[in-house]
């Protein structure tokens, strides 16, 4: 059984070009469910984003701060100054229990991301 859900809702930078970090809630991975694929896929919708999404994991059950670790960090804008808009896909495998995202930016908005597992 596939599970997709939204981990991080909307979240648009006030436009001040100052450095924002928004921390997601934490969501189950496939370790939670005793699955043995350990496949992950993440989609990131960004609207003239110009910042970091860390895809971040933990095999804790019960996770302090830390013991998240990044499984996937994608910079963007990679090769323009200008922001980047579009759907961005990263598969992950890893028996992780739990599964955040972590974004820094400067501008733009992040319109969603969604895992699927």
């Amino acid at each position: 059984m596939a599970n997709s859900e939204i981990i991080l809702p909307s979240n648009t930078h006030p436009g001040d070009s100052t450095i924002e970090t928004v921390t997601g809630e934490k969501f189950k991975g496939d370790g939670y469910y005793g699955r043995s694929d350990g496949f992950h896929t993440v989609q990131h919708t960004l609207t003239e984003f110009v910042g970091t999404v860390y895809i971040q994991a933990t095999l804790a059950v019960d996770p302090i701060d830390d013991d998240w670790f990044t499984v996937s960090t994608h910079d963007y804008p990679v090769y323009a100054d200008e922001g980047v808009t579009g759907s961005y896909i990263t598969n992950f495998v890893g028996n992780y229990v739990w599964i955040r995202t972590v974004i820094e930016y400067t501008d733009g908005t992040v319109n969603s991301v969604v895992l699927n597992h």
